[in-house]
């Protein structure tokens, strides 16, 4: 007697992203268990990510350092210039060139032998900050080859801290943490960011301030007329920022803090930021008092505090890229990126997350053109291609541990349908397991292209065609091993060229001895 076959479907596999939290068998089949060098599509797909290419000539003052911090300069007639740092210089991206600014100040040229500068820029000026650093400006008014200190502008007043975080928000520069305090935000005079005397300049100390105590000031940011302060376990939110002369403390939050400065973006929408828990999101709403905190990456949240802890948080980066919609956080010392997908959070407010391997950026820009620009080493690079640097990466997705609706009843995988979005003639390797085992059967295949009809012709289905999309590949399967769960996986090399899985159609028989 013929045993029955039976089809198992899943659709958008993977379209709620990595789950590494919950127990893995109970777990719905539109998580992934892997999802690697992935992101979800705007069709909710599981997706090849894009790679990233170079966008100019080699430059001998970057060598193969690393680009770690990048800014867009607007200037006032809307003229976009990209600037960067590196290996101790500053670079302006000119057509396909990196060309290297050099000291135009007058005086001795500042020595730097630190890296970790961030951008901002007011009123047709770029500024960078670092700690122990004098800020250093680009004005293309005065020079479009040169920095110098913000300490050398013509009309500069009062002094300008060496801080460590600045904020371009309402119409002034604001800053904090420097060597010595890390206690108070500092701003400028409206429009003129080299006034830090008279005017409307002036500074707000927070040593009785924080709601638990003493904390330090991490980073800062500004949304819908709020000043947040970031501390590193607390979060002070001041409204009427507008005019700080008159600001006051709208709310307090004790017990979340932000741990890396690069962390922190903001979408339009939101605030989103790295705590000593989590990705966290600052969602405001205006009506209510108090500031609910939601953990965007709730499902992967152990791995994210683990890569937190091993690596060295000056050197975390982000971007919220609006193109792409999607915040991309990336742990240099362990060559993972996440990227969190912003367009439609889960149920419980989470984001769904897929990790990148390979790309591994040191720094980001989104541009106002929606370029996204990575700091490389010896490159300024874009995000595109579908390749690493004229290099092909390796996409990975596994599904969930998967009991076809029966946990008591072993199955036998016998065939499988991989409806594909993109790649054509292309080899790719499917891989399945039983039992939670860490030993996989894997076979090769070759994504085929031009079918919207597959014709199978195997009569113990009980089915005889099959309506898919574009590209549909059909792998049969001799399986003799069995199991009550199944993971399915597969791995395949980018090479240029988009690819997302549409649909996967796993065929199964009972696993009992005939």
């Amino acid at each position: 007697m013929a045993q029955t076959i039976t089809p198992f479907s899943i659709s958008a596999p993977g379209f709620m992203g990595l789950n590494k939290q919950d127990a893995p068998v109970d777990l719905s089949s539109n998580f992934a268990l892997d999802a690697t060098n992935c992101i979800i599509d705007k069709a909710g797909r599981v997706g090849a990510r894009n790679g990233w290419a170079t966008i100019h000539s080699a430059n001998a003052n970057l060598g193969t350092a690393n680009i770690t911090c990048i800014g867009e300069l607007i200037e006032n007639d809307g003229t976009s210039t990209i600037l960067a740092a590196g290996n101790g210089f500053l670079f302006k991206l000119s057509g396909a060139t990196l060309t290297t600014l050099t000291y135009g100040g007058g005086g001795v040229a500042p020595t730097i032998s630190a890296n970790n500068w961030t951008f901002t820029q007011l009123n047709g000026i770029g500024i960078f900050f670092q700690r122990g650093y004098d800020p250093l400006i680009y004005n293309p008014a005065v020079s479009t080859t040169t920095f110098r200190r913000m300490s050398e502008h013509a009309s500069y007043t009062g002094t300008i801290p060496q801080a460590n975080t600045g904020l371009s928000a309402y119409g002034r520069i604001w800053v904090a943490d420097t060597t010595t305090d890390k206690n108070t935000v500092k701003w400028s005079d409206v429009i003129t960011p080299q006034v830090w005397t008279a005017g409307s300049s002036g500074s707000l100390n927070l040593l009785g301030v924080w709601p638990a105590g003493g904390d330090e000031i991490v980073s800062l940011a500004a949304h819908n007329n709020f000043l947040i302060i970031f501390g590193r376990k607390q979060i002070l939110i001041y409204s009427g920022a507008t005019t700080p002369s008159t600001m006051a403390l709208s709310d307090s939050i004790n017990g979340i803090g932000c741990i890396a400065r690069d962390s922190v973006q903001n979408t339009g929408e939101d605030v989103i930021f790295l705590s000593n828990d989590g990705v966290r999101s600052l969602m405001r709403t205006i009506q209510e008092k108090s500031s609910p905190i939601r953990n965007i990456s709730k499902n992967v949240n152990d791995d994210v505090i683990a890569y937190s802890k091993f690596d060295t948080l000056d050197n975390v980066k982000s971007i919220y890229s609006r193109s792409n919609q999607f915040y991309l956080l990336t742990f240099p010392a362990s060559s993972i990126t996440y990227c969190f997908d912003m367009r439609y959070p889960l149920q419980d407010g989470s984001s769904r997350a897929t990790i990148w391997t390979s790309i591994n950026p040191k720094a980001f820009c989104d541009s106002k053109s929606g370029t996204l620009y990575l700091g490389e080493p010896g490159n300024l690079a874009k995000y595109s291609n579908y390749l690493d640097n004229a290099a092909t990466y390796r996409l990975s997705y596994f599904t969930t541990w998967i009991d076809f609706g029966n946990p008591i009843q072993a199955s036998i995988l016998k065939k499988i349908i991989l409806t594909l979005i993109g790649l054509t003639s292309q080899p790719i390797i499917v891989k399945w397991a039983y039992d939670f085992s860490s030993v996989y059967s894997s076979q090769s295949t070759t994504i085929q292209s031009g079918f919207t009809v597959a014709e199978y012709g195997i009569a113990e289905y009980g089915i005889d065609e099959y309506s898919g999309g574009t590209d549909i590949s059909t792998v049969s399967v001799n399986g003799t091993k069995s199991g009550k769960v199944l993971q399915f996986g597969l791995e395949v090399e980018i090479s240029g060229y988009s690819f997302s899985i549409q649909k996967i159609d796993l065929f199964i028989k009972d696993g009992k001895l005939r």
